[in-house]
């Protein structure tokens, strides 16, 4: 019914064969591959590239359609999760122009959603990004139409460092705006990619938003986060929210798992659902990360049919 898989960035030194590979052995049917340009990462879990853009060709995309055929495992969707609007210019077009390479990229593979972020000016309040957001995502919406493949916006308000404060380097964080997202660019393959754990630690109903806007799943990330009230007491929600919750892979934390997948099959959802480890209990070495993302899917294997 559903199409369990899980996100490649938790693996960063692995092939593209090898993420293949293990997802075969292991009986996930898909992976969400990163698709970063090659360089430096400025965050964790960001910079990893599993298919290089830059140099796809012909050659190569023949060969990685074999790879996964040859496996029965699917690519859910590529992923690249940088700051569209970015106060500074010079990086935003250069994020933009790569979400672009990355759907046509998406198209010559075959592969159905390019997931990012909207993006903030973490300087400007959200009416000021609206307007931004309303001009500068004109190209990527067209190119997304042009080439047939979906947006997923995940919803994380990526605020969690110093750096990314105050505003925060994403503005699609809750319903409200969503509806404002989709009255300007009303096309349907603009969607969600969406993760229940952000929902969590800002306090928000994380079920009630997937019967609003089915229509508009695209993908899922399974991200679990658990909330340390004798923390949140001390701080207050105003601080950083990593210094009152912690991510957690799905089943050791706050996500009443049971309730979201009894959504996604009333709403009649058939999309990819992937485990997204940023567990730090399960970072120690590569044994520990294939564990978790083993135990996250024994744990999910109780709500997907087999």
């Amino acid at each position: 019914m559903l199409d369990l898989g899980f996100v490649s960035a938790i693996l960063p030194d692995y092939s593209l064969e090898k993420l293949v590979l293990f997802a075969a052995e292991e009986k996930f049917s898909c992976i969400e591959i990163m698709c970063w340009p090659l360089g430096k990462s400025e965050r964790r879990y960001a910079g990893v590239t599993h298919i290089d853009i830059d140099t796809l060709n012909a050659s190569k995309i023949k060969e990685i359609k074999a790879l996964l055929k040859d496996h029965d495992v699917n690519i859910s969707g590529l992923g690249y999760y940088p700051n569209p609007l970015d106060a500074d210019v010079e990086k935003r077009k250069y994020f933009q122009d790569h979400i672009k390479k990355i759907i046509k990229a998406a198209a010559a593979l075959d592969i159905p959603v390019v997931n990012t972020f909207i993006g903030r000016n973490q300087y400007l309040n959200l009416e000021e990004n609206f307007k931004l957001f309303a001009t500068e995502w004109v190209p990527i919406i067209d190119a997304a139409q042009v080439n047939g493949i979906k947006i997923g916006i995940e919803n994380c308000p990526m605020i969690f460092t110093y750096d990314e404060w105050p505003g925060g380097k994403n503005m699609a964080i809750n319903p409200q705006i969503w509806e404002k997202m989709f009255d300007c660019f009303p096309t349907p393959l603009f969607g969600l990619n969406f993760d229940p754990s952000h929902f969590i630690w800002q306090q928000m109903d994380y079920i009630q938003p997937l019967y609003d806007f089915k229509d508009r799943l695209h993908h899922i990330h399974l991200k679990d986060v658990k909330l340390y009230k004798n923390k949140l007491d001390k701080v207050g929600i105003m601080a950083p929210p990593n210094f009152y919750s912690s991510p957690k892979i799905p089943g050791y934390g706050n996500v009443h798992w049971g309730k979201f997948f009894s959504a996604l099959t009333d709403i009649g959802y058939r999309g990819p659902v992937c485990i997204e480890v940023e567990d730090k209990a399960f970072e120690a070495n590569e044994k520990d990360v294939l564990t978790a993302i083993k135990t996250a899917r024994n744990y999910l294997n109780q709500y997907l049919s087999s």
